[in-house]
């Protein structure tokens, strides 16, 4: 055997060696791929509510302490259809309930307004995997539907108020952040609470 020949046995023994523990590692260990993580939400523990009351706007409601309320002119290049368009601002979450508010008049009946509501609802029926409306009513004159929309769409829960008279109020929750069903849905459910409690609080002025 020559001594280059001997050299080349030599490297790839030392190699061997080198190798051997990662080899027997890998085969001793079973290997399963790691499931799809989500970030994780601390979700606020109980609801504490307070009344919002303007008197420019023709009703009041009551919203959760660890949000805040502000005139969605500020958040809008063009100024709103009415003052009392309003947004429920949960800051530390990225999460927003948008308010707007009309009176039924008869060009803009109460059938228009359910129509619009309903165009708006189902845009999100592309990225929805489903959406189940549900018939809101509760003392006071107050008659609606929530729409629950499930899976990505960006906004998870709309709804409608009246009195199917002299008052109409419309919100929407959106949250900044990508739509994930699974990371963001007991955020979703505890907001989803704190929107019947808004509804079932409204007093029509």
């Amino acid at each position: 055997m020559t001594g280059t020949n001997r050299n080349r046995l030599y490297t790839l023994f030392l190699i061997l060696i080198a190798l051997g523990p990662l080899l027997w590692a890998s085969c001793s260990q079973e290997y399963s791929p790691r499931g799809k993580g989500y970030p994780w939400l601390a979700v606020p523990e109980g609801h504490n509510y307070q009344r919002f009351q303007d008197a420019g706007c023709p009703f009041s409601f009551e919203y959760n302490t660890i949000a805040r309320v502000e005139r969605d002119s500020q958040l809008m290049l063009s100024k709103p259809e009415s003052d009392c368009w309003l947004n429920i601002v949960y800051p530390d979450y990225d999460a927003t309930i948008y308010l707007s508010y009309k009176t039924p008049e008869e060009d803009y009946n109460l059938l228009k307004l359910r129509n619009e509501a309903h165009k708006l609802t189902y845009e999100h029926a592309k990225r929805a995997d489903f959406i189940e409306p549900q018939l809101i009513t509760a003392p006071g004159q107050i008659y609606g539907l929530v729409y629950n929309v499930g899976g990505a769409a960006a906004s998870p829960t709309q709804f409608f108020v009246t009195d199917t008279v002299r008052h109409w109020l419309r919100g929407a929750l959106y949250f900044k952040t990508s739509p994930n069903p699974d990371s963001l849905e007991p955020l979703i459910k505890y907001i989803d609470e704190d929107i019947g409690h808004l509804i079932r609080s409204i007093v029509w002025e």
